[in-house]
């Protein structure tokens, strides 16, 4: 798979920190009765910023399971972001709810895949904010599913002509059944949505190594933007120096 070009190419990675009570966590599989805890979220990521990051992706798993948010934690967060960007997700599922997240200065909010339950606001989002949203499509098999819920949504690719046709502007996709177990990504279902759209496409879930990076890194030919780097980063698997350095994001 890897080529010159891919080589040469630089994949965008976005070290995560999930919040819950302030605290940053990380799921197995999405579900909320699996969280490991580790440290304080803004500790965790200026941990990440002080080491080079260029970009954060903060989510908010007390608003994504309706119990109450960290809206304080993640506007410290932003505000003391540097010249690195932030991008927001977790329980946005209103205007009001988007508007306070962009308010506090976030550079991308992503939608859940729940939010697609109401297509209507989806579509107002993407139609007023454009290269600013960004949809989360959690996959297992070839549906959608909302990440610790068991129902299961729409087909990936209804889902993908639905957004298409509001002009959405990025997706981050996840396959669900992956994240946080260290497995690797599922780089099927990448190259499955990124022939199904000419938008960036960003990868999440399942991340393990510096090798699972450098494969990655290898698509980014194909369209795939960047990666959102979790449970790795925070086992230890390798540093977010060496992960930088691999995705091409040193290279001058």
């Amino acid at each position: 798979m890897t080529t010159t070009s891919s080589v040469n190419a630089r994949l965008q990675l976005l070290p995560a920190v999930d919040v819950s009570d302030g605290q940053a966590v990380r799921l197995t599989q999405g579900n909320s009765n699996s969280e490991t805890q580790y440290g304080s979220a803004v500790e965790a990521a200026r941990l990440w910023l002080d080491a080079g990051a260029e970009w954060i992706h903060l989510a908010d798993l007390d608003a994504a399971f309706s119990r109450g948010h960290n809206r304080e934690v993640l506007a410290e967060v932003v505000a003391n972001a540097g010249g690195a960007k932030v991008q927001l997700s977790g329980g946005i599922r209103d205007l009001a709810t988007l508007e306070a997240l962009l308010d506090l200065g976030a550079e991308r909010i992503v939608l859940s895949t729940m939010a697609l339950q109401d297509a209507e606001f989806v579509r107002e989002s993407i139609e007023q904010h454009r290269e600013l949203i960004a949809v989360g499509l959690d996959v297992r098999g070839d549906r959608l599913v909302a990440r610790g819920q068991t129902a299961e949504g729409m087909l990936l690719a209804e889902a993908l002509e639905l957004l298409e046709r509001f002009d959405c502007r990025r997706y981050v996709v996840t396959d669900v059944t992956r994240d946080g177990t260290l497995g690797g990504p599922n780089y099927e279902l990448l190259s499955l949505v990124m022939s199904q759209t000419k938008k960036p496409v960003v990868a999440s879930g399942g991340i393990a190594s510096l090798n699972d990076i450098r494969e990655l890194r290898s698509m980014v030919g194909d369209g795939l933007e960047g990666a959102i780097l979790g449970k790795a980063l925070y086992a230890k698997n390798f540093t977010i120096e060496q992960a930088l350095e691999t995705a091409g994001e040193n290279d001058f």
